[in-house]
């Protein structure tokens, strides 16, 4: 199996059809954007949430998540090991939506664990990839410079993980104000057989 390098360098022109990165800021519509491009294939809706209810705001922003999306869609909950819960989520009549790439980036970072090696390994789930997975994480990267030295480690780590991430997606939406804008990839009412289909925005 290629490592993530190889990955990097193989996928970076057009990457694979079926994964699509969706970023934004706070607030700024990509959540619902995803969910719709999933909602749109008609087919299994798998929900995999990296957030964890260790708080009462968390756990009202996770109800609201819930509630908007309904009873149709299958969710897993996996704060830390993503890559083998999308991997086993993954199948060519299945779409996956991970919500959200640095909650999860979080979660490893405090965890003790390597961001880097496990972005390697789902960096091979998404090369692979067989169904269609739209993955959502938060810009972070345009703001002020952080005052703090694990902050700033934070944003450096998010920001190479969108570039690697981007480089195996066929689809890179970026939303802003609830209006999505293609950094790669055909946009989102002109999807091609292999991606992920787009829908109306409100």
């Amino acid at each position: 199996m290629s490592d993530a390098s190889d990955l990097h360098m193989t996928s970076s022109c057009h990457g694979n059809a079926g994964v699509c990165l969706v970023l934004g800021g706070a607030r700024s519509g990509k959540s619902l954007f995803a969910e719709r491009q999933i909602e749109s294939t008609g087919l299994d809706a798998c929900y995999i949430a990296t957030a964890e209810a260790l708080d009462a705001e968390m756990a009202e922003r996770i109800r609201r998540h819930r509630q908007r999306r309904g009873d149709a869609w299958r969710t897993v909950e996996e704060p830390l090991h993503l890559a083998k819960s999308l991997d086993s989520a993954m199948s060519p009549g299945s779409a996956v939506l991970v919500d959200c790439l640095t909650i999860w980036l979080a979660n490893v970072m405090a965890s003790g664990r390597s961001p880097e090696g496990d972005i390697d390994g789902l960096l091979r789930v998404l090369g692979k990839a067989t169904g269609h997975v739209v993955l959502v994480s938060n810009e972070v990267g345009m703001g002020i410079v952080p005052d703090n030295a694990l902050a700033r480690t934070f944003r450096d780590e998010a920001g190479t993980m969108h570039q690697r991430i981007a480089a195996i997606a066929g689809r890179v939406i970026f939303v802003a104000a609830g209006l999505p804008l293609v950094l790669k990839g055909p946009p989102p009412d002109s999807p091609s057989p292999a991606s992920v289909p787009g829908g109306p925005q409100r």
